[in-house]
């Protein structure tokens, strides 16, 4: 198997953030939604170069792109001309991966009945002298129950007659989209990883917040409206052991609340606001990973975008701790990313 070695960049407080160089073998994971293949965005696929350029991902989980296969050809010929070389697939996804690893075997799965346009990309990679199994995925957008809380439907996007706090009438909203489905049949492919002893690594848009930042904690900020909701996507893969790279590095969700959508861009042709009376605030864009025999540790994990935020419709400075790489290109799209930087130790297998 072709081994892959990268000494990884230490990364200028200018950016925002802290970020000590990584000793020995490394990966750095970008994942981002591209809001209809930066097409909502001024300039926006030109930012996406130039975000690949600055930040130099060894692989990237992209979601909501336009063209499937073709934007991904695209990127990798024009950051060829730059002198980056990546690999990459979407098959005829709007989900799809870039990877400076030649990609050993790439499959789209995970695909659930009624939600076929949410299948995921996987592909295999040898980095660290392991074999790791990496998932790009974009969960059902339908159903979007978390507005609930804050007195808005998440299927029509109009205000309702009140916030529905209740969890279960929450969770039962929430589960008529596919996404615990998607993130199930993930978990049965995941399985097999794990007892080949691969490393797993997953990320993407969850289109759902984590049951981590909906606690006892958050209940009375963000128009949580006093809702506590262990919401399903993020307890079923907590549950079975995976990791959830930003909440690992960053705890506690009051200083950190880790907000990946809606971004302050405003370079943003298309509107940033879908509840503009509520605090709509929510951290629904994810990397997890599962560290098969302890090899894989997590170094970093920073988001990635503008600094501002929208707030009640308006774009407004951020006012949290989170740690956020402000890149010096124009932003792509409506989400911040979230960056890890993992290492590998030794495992013996």
């Amino acid at each position: 198997m072709k081994k892959f070695f990268v000494l990884l960049l230490c990364l200028s407080a200018s950016f925002g953030f802290n970020m000590a160089q990584t000793c020995g073998k490394g990966i750095k994971v970008l994942q981002l939604n591209l809001w209809g293949g930066t097409s909502k965005v001024s300039d926006g696929y030109q930012g996406f170069l130039d975000l690949l350029e600055e930040v130099d991902p060894d692989i990237v989980f992209l979601c909501e792109i336009s063209g499937g296969q073709r934007f991904v050809h695209r990127v990798i010929q024009d950051m060829k001309q730059r002198g980056k070389l990546y690999y990459g697939e979407a098959f005829d996804l709007a989900v799809g991966f870039l990877s400076k690893i030649h990609p050993e075997k790439v499959q789209k799965l995970c695909t659930v009945p009624g939600n076929e346009e949410r299948t995921m990309v996987k592909f295999l990679v040898t980095a660290g002298g392991k074999e790791v199994a990496f998932y790009s995925c974009h969960l059902d957008h339908r159903h979007y129950e978390c507005y609930m809380p804050r007195g808005y439907s998440g299927t029509t996007w109009k205000k309702i007659d009140k916030p529905v706090t209740d969890e279960q009438a929450v969770l039962a909203a929430n589960r008529l989209a596919y996404r615990d489905e998607s993130v199930a049949a993930f978990l049965e492919e995941a399985r097999k990883d794990i007892a080949c002893g691969r490393e797993v690594i997953i990320g993407g848009d969850f289109n759902e917040p984590s049951c981590l930042d909906w606690q006892d904690s958050t209940r009375h900020l963000w128009d949580h409206n006093g809702a506590v909701i262990h919401w399903d996507c993020s307890r079923m893969l907590l549950d079975a052991g995976f990791r959830d790279a930003y909440r690992e590095k960053h705890p506690d969700p009051v200083r950190f609340p880790g907000f990946t959508f809606p971004a302050g861009n405003r370079h943003a042709l298309d509107r940033l606001s879908w509840a503009p009376d509520a605090d709509e605030r929510d951290r629904i864009d994810f990397i997890y990973y599962y560290p098969a025999c302890s090899s894989l540790k997590l170094q970093k994990c920073v988001l990635v975008g503008p600094r501002e935020t929208v707030l009640r419709g308006r774009i407004e400075e951020n006012g949290s701790e989170d740690p956020i790489w402000v890149p010096a290109c124009v932003w792509p799209s409506d989400h911040k990313g979230n960056l890890a930087i993992f290492a590998f130790a030794g495992c013996s297998r």
